[in-house]
């Protein structure tokens, strides 16, 4: 209004510069997203017969929410009935948050040929894009930054160029190399096994003494940790005291020691995410007999009965407080409650009492006495 025209004209002056469209006042409505816990009771309680409306209440969501899950985490078995299944509506889920439209690029020919012109020159990204508005300064159809052509180049699903124009680069290399602050460097544990090479009877649940571990974090000030471990067949739970830090060392010294309470039929793997506190997972495993395997990055639903037990957890280890206060024997008695709480995966069973039962049928000769 100040220049004398509406709002109207002076957007569509700012777009026809350019420029991007000013954000609405009215932002819009994202729907909530369902975590790995959630889509675990939705396929409870379809599997128990449940509405979506009974369903949507339980789980705290819309009915229609409810709807769209069932239809997109559904696989059809055998008999030709679809059935929802947590893991696959996650695994769905989480492609489609990585899954994005075509770039730039790849929807403008002329400017794909410039910037493609200027990589065989062996011009830098940041010297095509400069170089870009001086040549066409009243074309803003010419215009991309430097990061959108190194995306072409790098990004798996976003490559509009040729691969091997990223020889024409300065560096020459064949994938983009991310840069961290100096001291920053967080290095790959060494000889890690990744969870993709896990065995297929791990996903099963039948048999015992298939483990999932994690650290549940203290307040930042005290820098404190705790110890989780659960079984995946029976989700009887084990806590791992971390007095002296969650250090390499200090993490190895008590997973060896709690699991040498343990009768080797219940240590077969364990399945752990990438944190540095396992860095010695080789003597780990040497030590217990385990074969220990890691998640993917950023991807804590490989871990789904370890995450929904580290929340049950926080019931009695809040979340910002100092967790060195809290002795070996106070872990135990937290431990105790939860294996002898029932759950509704387990039929409405204990942890302690369906630990028992697996150890006590004749496939396992060895079983031990009550774990309860």
């Amino acid at each position: 209004m100040t220049v004398g025209v509406s709002v109207h004209g002076g957007r569509n002056w700012f777009v026809e510069r350019g420029g991007v469209m000013p954000r609405s006042p009215r932002p819009a409505v994202q729907r909530p997203r369902l975590s790995f816990e959630q889509r675990e009771e939705i396929a409870l309680l379809r599997a128990s017969g449940e509405s979506n409306a009974s369903i949507a209440r339980a789980v705290g969501c819309h009915r229609a929410t409810v709807g769209r899950e069932l239809v997109a985490g559904s696989t059809t078995f055998p008999d030709r009935r679809p059935r929802y299944k947590a893991s696959v509506a996650q695994a769905a889920a989480d492609r489609r948050a990585r899954r994005s439209g075509a770039g730039k690029l790849a929807t403008h020919p002329r400017l794909h040929r410039e910037v493609q012109t200027g990589l065989e020159e062996e011009y830098s990204p940041e010297q095509i894009s400069a170089r870009l508005k001086m040549d066409f300064p009243e074309d803003p159809e010419m215009r991309v930054s430097h990061e959108t052509i190194y995306k072409a180049l790098y990004v798996q699903g976003r490559g509009e160029l040729r691969r091997d124009l990223h020889k024409r680069l300065r560096t020459g290399r064949a994938l983009r190399k991310t840069r961290r602050a100096v001291g920053a460097r967080r290095g790959k544990i060494p000889d890690m096994v990744n969870i993709a090479d896990r065995p297929p009877e791990v996903e099963d649940r039948a048999v015992p003494g298939h483990w999932e571990g994690d650290l549940i974090m203290g307040s930042t000030a005290s820098n404190s940790a705790i110890g989780t471990l659960v079984e995946r067949a029976t989700r009887y739970v084990m806590l791992l005291h971390l007095p002296d830090g969650h250090g390499a060392d200090a993490v190895q010294d008590a997973m060896v020691e709690a699991m040498s309470r343990l009768p080797q039929t219940l240590r077969r793997t364990l399945t752990w995410d990438q944190g540095r506190e396992m860095t010695n997972h080789v003597k780990i495993a040497a030590a217990t007999g385990l074969d220990i395997y890691f998640c993917d990055p950023h991807s804590p639903w490989q871990r789904g009965s370890n995450e929904n037990t580290n929340g049950l957890l926080r019931q009695y280890f809040p979340k910002g407080t100092d967790l060195s206060v809290y002795q070996a024997d106070y872990l135990d008695h937290v431990a105790r409650k939860l294996n002898r709480r029932p759950r509704k995966t387990l039929d409405w069973h204990t942890p302690a009492e369906a630990l028992d039962e697996l150890l006590s049928t004749p496939s396992n000769p060895n079983g031990v006495a009550s774990t309860a």
